[in-house]
């Protein structure tokens, strides 16, 4: 996949959303909920009021992601292979054949049901994950701040927004703070817009935060915001992965075999065998339907729908039932530290000053310099270190009431700080928090042991966050500029315990063929002393400055050779995700916060976690239940299990189809009549993707587990040139059997090498679906089932009361014995075949 892979919108949808935006006063009329007298401040709702409005106006939900079944059914008829089918139908009530245009369009009707029945499930399937997917929101309640769920949002809700958060309804600012956010994905202007409440202006549905913070009221939710209103409109196309394209050159192959088969047929017919056009045709299309596997996006979807599901079981939910595969491609995991190689429930310690003694001072200025909203059940909003400040705030609520806060600096990146100005006892202050480095950059006077002191305390696993403060008196504003000539107050210090099971899941994935590299905003220092505690050998450590030193070369040669990159920035974490994909290797970011939705964009598989910001599950392909590497290692597992499904059916289907299409092409030029009628091609060909149909639910072997498996067009090549020979000297044992020893005419030869053609490629099921011994490889009871069930009824035909309607004859004794031994005689070929194959053939077992 290329870096720019992920979605784009169409310019008719961008218009359609400036026009939503622009019309937006009309959207807040049609809900009636009357604008705010100019400089009244809204309250939010009471209970029972917002329990009303969310009966009137429905759940807060933008309808119509997933196709519906019209769209579903129109997409089947779009099927080449139905115009194939279609085709032969024709030609054949222009032949006068009624019988066979009957059965063609019964398999046509057949392969249309099953494709459109497995899509809708599959549709079904992905809905009900996304609705796994939950998104929170901090509003206005009974006169309490809490967090709710964004689907119980309703049009008066007073709702907060912080770096980060996408907007979960359209709303009217009434408090801002130097607010930015990106309306991209609405208008496709690509710099954040800023915001402000004086200017009345307002927030829309899937907005992203960028800068600041605000305060709005909700004046539209659902289908009634300007985003609900071009959501229908916005069928963007997703972009091709690389199993699509993989799947794509498989098709373009089967496409250039078949029309040099089917062409040279039909030529050698009409010119040699001088049979006339029609029939000609006609049984050179049916050729051209007998090679292609007509049920493999049948199987693709099912071994999808079937992986997501239980993917679902073990804590995995995809965005996107494609990723599935691509996620059992990953070989190189980047993923931050907190969370996955640690607990993630990051407890406040203690706050100590420049000595090392502890310090009320510095927890009490954390606290006031704070993104963290308290409430009656907790703290939300800010990150994980300013609402673990709040958990230890008791005894400091009553001096916490003696201070005012005038304005604030939002935290960011490239500062890696935040400020307030605040009143208080102590007159106006202006107070930073942030990393060690960056305030201590900022103070006017550091010593030496202060910062040894520091140093001491990283190298010892702990996270600490600094606080400095200075006098203020005529600050009017909080800037960045006034960060400066600080005094250093304190350190507040934070613990993560590593989780005990991270090394088992560290070496499952490293038994999984895929590399874990670690990208952190933390120091240096704590991300070495965590890789030394976990025995991971970290190969060296790469910081943000020193990447920015680097030419894209040297970067390059820098991840393939460190294994740790501390202190980078949300577009450092980009560029080298960015830079890595230019490697062989599929990449996945494993990421939870407002600085990785970069990176997850960017990678091959982005990988977040029900807990992370709204923009980091927005930017997500997979969501993780919980933000553990042994559940990633789950996925990882269950998609190569999927592909290896997928691959077993394209190998045994094309090389199987591929020898019927040599036996039966051959049969037709040195024949006085056509080996098999189109429809008893057709019908064998249906019969054998049915058996299949279980493919999904069958057992992979452990070593194709073990590692990650791509599309191998040299290798589909190669398998079909090998086994479909062999698969066409059995069907020309049968032909000599019949025609040389039995001299039988042709409803009883078509009989015979129907059933003999159809019992071989059904039974070498059980030999083919294995790199193994077939003794050694059980297949699921599924799918023995529908193999030995179909195989069953293909037998039966020619007995059945349907056998004259088909074309069919009853076989004696001496046919049926001969088709039996000729089974057993192919598995034991393909056995030994499989074992050259793999193991000479192929380089690796």
């Amino acid at each position: 996949m290329g870096p720019g892979h992920r979605h784009r919108r169409v310019g008719h949808v961008v218009v359609r959303a400036r026009e939503s935006l622009e019309g937006s006063a009309s959207v807040e009329e049609s809900i009636a909920v009357a604008p705010a007298p100019a400089g009244a401040r809204s309250v939010g709702l009471s209970s029972g009021e917002a329990l009303e409005r969310l009966r009137r106006c429905g759940p807060n939900r933008v309808e119509g992601r997933g196709a519906g079944w019209a769209v579903i059914l129109g997409g089947q008829f779009r099927n080449p292979l139905l115009v194939l089918l279609a085709g032969v139908a024709v030609l054949s009530i222009a032949l006068g054949q009624h019988t066979d245009a009957t059965i063609v369009l019964s398999i046509a009707a057949l392969s249309t049901g099953l494709g459109f029945f497995n899509e809708y499930r599959a549709t079904r399937v992905l809905d009900d994950l996304r609705l796994r997917i939950r998104r929170r929101a901090v509003v206005e309640r009974d006169g309490h701040i809490r967090e709710i769920d964004a689907l119980e949002l309703v049009p008066g809700d007073v709702m907060h927004l912080e770096v980060g958060d996408i907007v979960p309804a359209d709303g009217r600012l009434i408090e801002s703070n130097a607010l930015e956010c990106d309306e991209s994905m609405l208008t496709g202007e690509s710099e954040p817009v800023e915001k402000s409440a004086q200017r009345g202006d307002r927030v829309a549905m899937g907005t992203i935060v960028r800068a600041g913070t605000g305060v709005a009221e909700i004046i539209a939710t659902g289908m009634r915001t300007a985003f609900g209103a071009v959501a229908r409109a916005a069928a963007h196309a997703l972009p091709e992965t690389a199993f699509q394209r993989g799947l794509r050159g498989f098709s373009r192959l089967l496409l250039v075999i078949t029309a040099w088969v089917t062409g040279s047929v039909f030529l050698l017919s009409v010119t040699l065998l001088r049979r006339s056009l029609w029939e000609s045709l006609l049984f050179a299309l049916a050729i051209a339907v007998s090679l292609a596997p007509q049920l493999l996006p049948a199987i693709v979807t099912i071994s999808m729908a079937l992986g997501a599901r239980r993917m679902a079981g073990r804590g995995v939910v995809v965005k996107r039932l494609i990723a599935i595969e691509d996620l059992g491609n990953v070989q190189l995991l980047f993923t931050d530290k907190t969370g996955t190689l640690t607990e993630g429930t990051i407890a406040f310690e203690e706050a100590i000053d420049a000595s090392g003694a502890r310090s009320e001072r510095a927890q009490l200025y954390g606290l006031l310099c704070n993104e963290a909203l308290p409430t009656d059940h907790g703290a939300v909003g800010g990150n994980s270190l300013d609402r673990a400040l709040w958990a230890c705030a008791s005894p400091l609520a009553e001096r916490l009431g003696a201070y005012r806060r005038i304005g604030a600096v939002p935290f960011d990146f490239e500062r890696r700080l935040m400020s307030v100005l605040v009143d208080g006892p102590d007159g106006r202050l202006l107070i930073a928090k942030g990393a060690p480095e960056s305030i201590l950059a900022r103070c006017a006077d550091v010593d030496e042991p202060l910062r040894r002191r520091v140093d001491e305390l990283f190298d010892a696993g702990i996270r600490a966050v600094a606080v400095a403060q200075r006098g203020a008196p005529a600050a009017g504003v909080a800037t960045p500029d006034d960060e400066r000539d600080l005094a250093f107050v304190g350190l507040l210090l934070f613990r993560d315990p590593l989780k005990r099971e991270v090394g088992a899941s560290l070496e499952r994935l490293r038994r999984l063929g895929i590399e874990v590299k670690i990208l952190t905003g933390d120091n240096e220092r704590v991300s070495r002393k965590i890789c030394c505690d976990l025995g991971i050998d970290s190969k060296g450590v790469v910081t943000g400055y020193e990447l920015d030193a680097m030419s894209d070369a040297e970067a390059i040669a820098a991840i393939a050779r460190v294994t740790v990159f501390a202190r980078v920035s949300p577009l450092q974490k980009s560029r080298i995700i960015t830079l890595a994909r230019l490697g062989e290797r599929d990449v996945g970011f494993m990421g939870d916060g407002v600085n990785d939705a970069v990176a997850l964009h960017d990678a091959d598989v982005g990988i977040s976690v029900d807990d992370a910001t709204d923009v980091a599950k927005n930017a997500a392909d997979i969501v993780l239940v919980t933000k553990d590497l042994g559940v990633l290692a789950d996925g990882v597992e269950e998609g190569r299990r999927v592909f290896a499904n997928t691959i077993k059916y394209v190998l045994m289907a094309t090389s199987s189809n591929f020898g019927n299409m040599i036996s039966t092409a051959i049969g037709s030029l040195v024949l006085p009549f056509l080996p098999m009628l189109p429809s008893q091609l057709l019908l064998g060909n249906l019969l054998y993707d049915t058996s299949e149909m279980t493919i999904p639910t069958d057992r992979v072997d452990d070593e194709l587990v073990q590692r990650p498996s791509h599309w191998d067009m040299p290798l589909i090549r190669r398998f079909m040139l090998a086994f479909g020979p062999v698969n066409a000297l059995m069907d020309f044992s049968i032909f000599a059997f019949m025609a040389l020893v039995l001299h039988v005419g042709a409803p009883t030869f078509r009989t015979a090498f129907f059933v003999e053609s159809f019992a071989t490629q059904t039974v070498v099921i059980f030999a083919l679906r294995t790199r193994r011994s077939m003794w050694r490889s059980r297949p699921s009871a599924a799918l023995s089932l529908t193999t030995l069930l179909c195989l069953a009824i293909g037998v039966a035909l020619p007995f059945s009361p349907l056998a004259s309607r088909l074309g069919f004859t009853a076989l004696t004794a001496g046919p049926m014995i001969a088709i039996a031994a000729l089974i057993v005689v192919y598995v034991l070929v393909v056995e030994a075949a499989k074992r050259w194959f793999f193991h000479r053939v192929i380089e690796r077992p």
